[in-house]
Order: C-alpha cells, then sequence, then structure tokens
C-alpha cells in the first residue's frame, strides 16, 4: 500500500495529510481557504491520489501560513507513501488547456528538489486568496516532496483559470510519474540504484 498520513503542528497551523496513491482521486480538503480547497481537489481528482487534508490555521492574519503548510505535510506524505520509489515511471509532463489558460508541467521525482515557476499571475488576487501563494504552494510542496518541478505559462489571462491549469497539470505529471512501469516494476529507476 503506497499511503501516508502526515500530521504537522507549529504555533500557526495544526494540520493531518492523508494520501493513498493507488486511489481513485477521492477528496477531502478543508483548510479553511475556498479557492485553496477547490485547488487540492483538482490535485487529487487528476492525479488519482486519494486525499484528505485538514488544517487550522492562522487565518486571522492571512491565508499564507495555511497554504504553504498545507505544502509541505502534502510533500511529505508523498514522499513517505513512494517509499524507495521501487517500479515508479519517475518522470511525468502534461500540456493543460483550461479556456484561456495553458499550462505545462514537467517533474521528476528524483529526491532533489528543485522549482523553475514561469508563471506571472495577472491579478493579485482571485476573489480574497491571494495569488501568488499557488507559488509558495508548489515550492514547499516540491522542497518537502523531493521533486524537480518545471511550470509555465503559456498563454492566459484570467487569475483562477491559470491557478487551476497549473494544479491540474502538475496532477496530470504526478499520475504519470506515479505509475507503476510494466516494463520495470521491480527496479529503483536511476542508474545509481537509489533515488
Amino acid at each position: 500500500m503506497r499511503s501516508a498520513t502526515i500530521t504537522r503542528t507549529t504555533a500557526e497551523t495544526k494540520i493531518t495529510v492523508k494520501v493513498d496513491l493507488d486511489g481513485t482521486g477521492s477528496y477531502d480538503n478543508q483548510t479553511g481557504v475556498g479557492f485553496f480547497d477547490h485547488m487540492l481537489d483538482q490535485l487529487a481528482r487528476h492525479s488519482l491520489i486519494d486525499m484528505t487534508v485538514r488544517c487550522e490555521g492562522d487565518l486571522h492574519i492571512d491565508d499564507h501560513h495555511t497554504v504553504e503548510d498545507v505544502g509541505i505535510a502534502l510533500g511529505q506524505a508523498l514522499t513517505q507513501a513512494m517509499g524507495d520509489k521501487r517500479g515508479i515511471v519517475r518522470y511525468g509532463a502534461c500540456l493543460l488547456p483550461m479556456d484561456d489558460a495553458l499550462v505545462r508541467a514537467a517533474l521528476d521525482l528524483s529526491a532533489r528538489p528543485f522549482l523553475v515557476w514561469n508563471v506571472a499571475m495577472p491579478t493579485a488576487k482571485v476573489g480574497t486568496f491571494d495569488t501568488e501563494l499557488v507559488r509558495e504552494f508548489f515550492q514547499a510542496f516540491s522542497t518537502h516532496g523531493g521533486i524537480t518541478l518545471h511550470v509555465d505559462l503559456l498563454h492566459g489571462v484570467n487569475s483562477h483559470h491559470i491557478a487551476e491549469a497549473a494544479f491540474k497539470a502538475v496532477a496530470r505529471s504526478l499520475r504519470d510519474a506515479l505509475e507503476v512501469d510494466p516494463r520495470k516494476g521491480d527496479a529503483i529507476p536511476s542508474t545509481k540504484g537509489a533515488l
């Protein structure tokens, strides 16, 4: 079973994350930040990772700590659930259109975290949500998930569509990378013998 539960408690947030990498994309995400929950739902649905997130954060300050710390916990859960990564495809990429937005994501589950983020949001907010927090989430997720992640906006004028396309593109890339390789399902996908 490629699953994990992570609990993270700080002075700013209290988080529990559960993931099952071999799920159907079911989700139950409650962070107190509506737009962020919507994005986490997309991440689960399109990666086919079953995901439950509970977060109580210091939303009276702003959404930053909640979004960043959920990214940390989700990255840690992904790392734990992958184990030694035996049999996974390892790489994934997606070119995802959503109305006016076209986002490209490519990733490597390498244990070498690195984020390249070429996504300029045209507005500072979607509703009450700060659009700069999309990058903060993926920075935390890639760092603690050990993911080399590249996300590029090719077209887009609507910040909601751009953010959603980014989450969906990363999700589809994760889905491909986490699949068991039908030709090398018993091997670590590296010439080093470890990831």
